[in-house]
């Protein structure tokens, strides 16, 4: 029945400034009115809904103001450096200090973090193959850490 996710939503001060941010990370405006905005994540498959008002004021958790961006692999290598060239600042995840992208190997995902404007938590984020002989593992790995594991285990 669920194929995937249609679209997500986030609350905003200023819709203006927030359009400009979205669009610096390539997405596509595929509509708005006075105090929303709504950006293909993927055409015609997902959305991200923007909502101006005062409900960005509603404090950070995990289960509010979050969302999490599909990428590759090899993108979320370079993640740091795309990042840069956009003027987007990388935050560390939780109680860590490194802002570098990382794995979870128990999960099967690495990502890396940012925020918007509002600070609402964005995530590139990508499946990884993990050797059933590491799925055990809880740590967060450095890819540098990671690779050198999987290398070692082939």
């Amino acid at each position: 029945m669920i194929k995937g996710l249609y679209e997500a939503h986030l609350p905003m001060k200023n819709l203006e400034v927030s359009i400009g941010f979205y669009q610096k990370l390539g997405l596509e405006l595929a509509w708005r009115d006075k105090d929303t905005a709504f950006f293909w994540i993927e055409e015609r498959k997902s959305w991200l809904g923007l909502w101006e008002g005062k409900e960005y004021q509603t404090p950070y958790h995990p289960s509010l103001r979050h969302i999490a961006f599909r990428v590759t692999y090899q993108d979320l290598k370079e993640s740091l450096k795309w990042l840069e060239s956009i003027q987007v600042e990388p935050v560390p995840f939780g109680r860590r200090t490194s802002i570098k992208p990382f794995v979870r190997p128990n999960q099967g995902n690495a990502s890396v973090y940012f925020a918007d404007p509002d600070g609402n938590s964005l995530e590139l984020m990508c499946y990884v193959d993990v050797p059933n002989e590491l799925k055990h593992i809880t740590k967060k790995l450095s890819f540098e850490d990671w690779e050198h594991l999987v290398n070692n285990k082939l």
